[in-house]
């Protein structure tokens, strides 16, 4: 149950960007190992971290109660765990991406500890406090800011120390991509939202427009390829197209009308189609750097 809590379909979203930013800094600097794995502790902690507190918050608040839920499994929502026991979870991930971070910090600098704050704020309280942003609609752009922005360039500065434009441009595609699980996710749950009356940015565009909007997520990741391929001079990053062939699916399925339960096929092949992705485009930017 612990392990369905921690939503493996989308945890994609929190290693890709460590892989697509420390191959960045491939050929620009001699790439730590240290720093990457922490990079990638660091990621996945705050994703696990968050979807336990996403699953906490959710619970106690009653709006992923049993009659309104269609997606996975929901441990306070379906009474599988106390939510004392998931806020422990949430609290423990957080922790651990809290030491890492602080090893990070000591190795690169105290800009990583403010950082590292707003990270940990973002997964908090993006469903946690009085005035939770992913009822305000803001989980996309928050999502998009640190597993995309903040995720691949940070994890090309630990490596660098300093920002550069490759990192920058490719962790755009690579938010596109993780804001897409949400899109979707968020997708298949508008009617038990909009019956809680939590207004997610799906509840508030309404099902047509967010379906567009997950396609436009996809076409942009792809559409950005060569803009990151050619901005750093590294021509296979262009692999990343592949991607293109298991994106078609879903898409299909989206624009299709798949509701409810046979969207949740989709949220899983949208994190292999980021998996499928990150791992080209990684792949790609090292080779040629």
């Amino acid at each position: 149950m612990w392990v369905a809590g921690a939503r493996p379909r989308t945890l994609p979203a929190a290693v890709v960007p460590v892989l697509v930013g420390t191959a960045c800094a491939a050929g620009r600097t001699d790439v730590i190992a240290w720093r990457a794995l922490a990079a990638g502790v660091v990621a996945l902690a705050l994703q696990i971290g968050t979807n336990y507190a996403n699953d906490y918050s959710d619970g106690v608040r009653g709006t992923d109660s049993g009659e309104r839920r269609v997606g996975p499994v929901r441990l306070v929502g379906s009474g599988l765990r106390s939510p004392g026991a998931v806020k422990r979870a949430a609290l423990a991930a957080f922790g651990v991406a809290g030491l890492a971070g602080l090893a990070l910090a000591l190795a690169v600098g105290p800009q990583l500890l403010i950082v590292g704050a707003a990270a940990l704020a973002a997964g908090w309280f993006y469903t946690g406090g009085k005035h939770p942003y992913g009822y305000l609609g803001l989980g996309e752009l928050f999502v998009f800011v640190f597993f995309g922005v903040v995720a691949t360039a940070g994890s090309a500065y630990v490596q660098e120390e300093a920002l550069s434009g490759l990192a920058l441009a490719a962790s755009i595609p690579i938010g596109f991509l993780a804001t897409a699980l949400l899109v979707v996710n968020n997708l298949r749950d508008i009617p038990g939202d909009t019956a809680s009356g939590k207004r997610t940015l799906a509840v508030r565009l309404g099902d047509p427009a967010t379906r567009g909007l997950y396609v436009a997520l996809l076409v942009g990741a792809m559409a950005m390829v060569p803009v990151v391929a050619g901005l750093g001079n590294r021509p296979a990053a262009a692999a990343a197209l592949v991607a293109v062939v298991p994106a078609r699916r879903p898409v299909i399925e989206v624009l299709g009308g798949a509701r409810g339960p046979a969207l949740i096929p989709v949220l899983g092949a949208t994190g292999r189609v980021q998996l499928i992705f990150g791992l080209l485009l990684a792949g790609g930017l090292w080779l040629s750097a």
